[in-house]
């Protein structure tokens, strides 16, 4: 009997523990399966490219596998609406800027509420600016003001979505310089770069990461960059400060991953962990350097104040040209 009682004590340990593989303090492990990224953009932008380093890193420190799903569309929103109508158990997360919140929802009615969305980390800053054909004859921005202004609204410059830091860049730039123009929003770079390598616009508003291979080979080259100061990889291309326009410069767009607000906060934690390790992973530093962004890690105590901070200069902008949708 005793024998018996021992085996009886020994497989109930077993069952125990089988029935604990995977739990924490009676909640399930995470990741229990592969996690979607979705992306707001078409494959090719540089948050897509962003999502698929980070897709081939984050599984040595999640232990599952990571899968990029594109939902281009209303700068955002779709990929928005698609998180947040989503379990909020992390297996879903987005890449997204700072104006996301500041700007994009701020110009259209959204079915849902942005700041459903959580901030988990940030990875970069974008290095942004006006390009042009590598043969046009504008070597200069003062080159592209001067057409403007003796050919009012004939100058076609595009950016990837009306209410993002793309098109604000544009518009106070252009507003700033008095010249009219006529913007034409596309869903993604790709989009964008065969338009203007078509002459079907003039210039575009475009970040590095999605061009330098152009930019270095002569295909398109950059005429002024919005930063306070020059870009190390573009050390020869004036910035906004430079050539008078300090306005455009106060718009910093920061790039990172976020989840939904309600995922369970043990849950959050270890996406933090694992997106911070992921940053700090040597492989993953050298290709997010190749990309041609500025790599900048952030918590997301930093893209909370992020939002904050350009929520307070973008929503007068939007009011002053208009865009601003009340009831916000």
């Amino acid at each position: 009997m005793m024998r018996k009682s021992v085996i009886a004590v020994l497989l109930a340990g077993v069952f125990l523990a089988a029935g604990t593989v995977g739990q924490s303090d009676g909640k399930e492990a995470y990741p229990t399966k592969p996690i979607e990224i979705v992306v707001p953009y078409t494959p090719g932008a540089t948050m897509d490219l962003l999502a698929r380093l980070i897709a081939n890193t984050a599984p040595k420190y999640l232990g599952q596998s990571l899968v990029v799903l594109s939902k281009p569309g209303a700068g955002g929103s779709v990929a928005a609406a698609d998180l947040i109508s989503s379990k909020p158990d992390g297996h879903k997360l987005m890449i997204t800027t700072n104006f996301f919140f500041a700007m994009t929802t701020k110009t259209q009615k959204v079915p849902f509420n942005p700041y459903d969305l959580a901030p988990i980390t940030n990875f970069l800053e974008y290095r942004n600016g006006l390009i042009v054909k590598g043969d046009s004859p504008w070597k200069t921005l003062k080159d592209v003001l001067d057409f403007a202004k003796k050919n009012p609204g004939e100058l076609k410059w595009s950016h990837t979505g009306r209410g993002i830091s793309q098109h604000m860049y544009g518009l106070l730039l252009f507003r700033k310089a008095n010249v009219q123009t006529t913007d034409v929003p596309f869903k993604g770079s790709a989009e964008m770069l065969s338009s203007l390598l078509g002459g079907h616009t003039n210039a575009s508003f475009m970040v590095y990461g999605a061009v330098g291979e152009h930019v270095r080979n002569g295909t398109v080259r950059y005429l002024v960059t919005v930063g306070e100061r020059r870009y190390s990889n573009l050390p020869d291309v004036p910035c906004v400060v430079e050539l008078g326009f300090p306005e455009v410069a106060k718009l910093p767009t920061y790039v990172g991953v976020y989840a939904h607000k309600d995922t369970p906060e043990p849950v959050k934690k270890t996406l933090i962990d694992a997106m911070k390790k992921t940053y700090e992973d040597p492989e993953f530093k050298k290709r997010l350097d190749a990309l041609g962004e500025e790599p900048k890690f952030g918590s997301p105590d930093f893209l909370r104040e992020a939002i904050k901070n350009s929520e307070v200069i973008a929503v007068p902008i939007l009011k002053e040209f208009g865009l601003y949708v009340e009831g916000k």
